[in-house]
């Protein structure tokens, strides 16, 4: 005879297993991630070295050495200095703080923004739905970098990097707006969606309280690849000259400074290039972890 049928002939109700706990499930599937434990340490590594590079160095950003112009690594200059006698480590970290940043910064507003008008739109429906997914697909086939070139050329003295986060996050909702707004389309025909109508509560509380909440799975994995776009898309325009301005300074102005001296003063280019490429890896690794441990249908949830 089982435990369970020898409970019910004792008059006592059978012991019910609690319900799992999905917070702690998928933080552990997290931690059992060998990418998304290598991810979070080079982040973490990445940081300290970002805030705390410009500090032990006993250099400024701005600061020349006259005696030192292109001169490679040394116990003096640790990554080297450039040709107007600036050093390589000090500016390297520096644009790897200002470039983490700007990430970080992009990637909160832009979800921001698609999951508002994704979720506005898929629950009024009607012309709201029609008028903000015609913005979304307007701000698709437009050119976003050439007008990002431009835009930032005009208000970047003005607005310095605030401004070019303002830009990037304009142009970087689009497609996850979409998938936000099939998703409330889904969800606002639920029960507890009736219910609450029912009762009475604002629209805007409803999409507030009861439908971003359940996409929240969605937004943290979509806001954590969104950084490493952003970083690309900062470093893209700071190569070129339309992104971060001096005195600002971020990797992309000093990998520009460098690539021209990428065959004779290797230093100059090759550092701050690898700490975009670590950077981009790692915010990648989290990413990908994230996305697989919070959607339900992902295959690695399934293995």
């Amino acid at each position: 005879m089982s435990t369970t049928e020898t409970s019910t002939e004792l008059g006592k109700a059978p012991t019910v297993p609690p319900a799992p706990n999905r917070a702690k499930a998928i933080v552990g599937q997290l931690l059992g991630t060998p990418r998304v434990i290598i991810g979070l340490v080079l982040l973490a590594l990445l940081a300290i070295l970002a805030f705390v590079g410009p500090a032990v160095s006993g250099w400024e950003v701005g600061e020349r050495d006259y005696t030192a112009f292109l001169d490679g690594p040394s116990a003096e200059h640790w990554m080297g200095t450039n040709k107007t006698g600036q050093d390589v480590w000090t500016q390297s970290t520096a644009g790897l703080q200002k470039s983490l940043l700007i990430g970080l910064l992009v990637a909160l507003l832009s979800t921001g923004i698609a999951a508002l008008v994704g979720a506005f739109a898929g629950y009024f429906g009607g012309i709201t739905d029609r008028a903000l997914m015609w913005i979304a697909d307007l701000a698709l086939v437009l050119p976003s970098f050439v007008i990002l070139a431009i835009l930032a050329e005009q208000f970047g003295g003005n607005g310095g990097w605030i401004m070019l986060v303002v830009l990037l996050a304009a142009f970087s909702w689009m497609v996850t707006s979409k998938m936000i707004r099939g998703m409330t389309i889904s969800l606002r025909e639920r029960e507890y969606i009736h219910a609450a109508r029912f009762m009475g509560v604002p629209p805007h509380k409803i999409i507030l309280r009861h439908i971003l909440p359940n996409m929240s799975s969605l937004l943290i994995a979509d806001a954590t690849i969104a950084v490493s776009t952003a970083i690309i898309g900062e470093t893209s325009l700071s190569y070129f000259g339309f992104g971060v301005q001096m005195p600002d300074i971020s990797l992309g102005v000093v990998i520009a400074d460098g690539s021209s001296y990428a065959n004779t003063s290797w230093w100059i280019f090759a550092f701050p290039t690898v700490l975009l490429v670590i950077l981009v890896l790692a915010v990648n690794m989290i990413g990908d972890g994230l996305r697989d441990a919070l959607d339900p249908q992902s295959k690695s949830r399934r293995s």
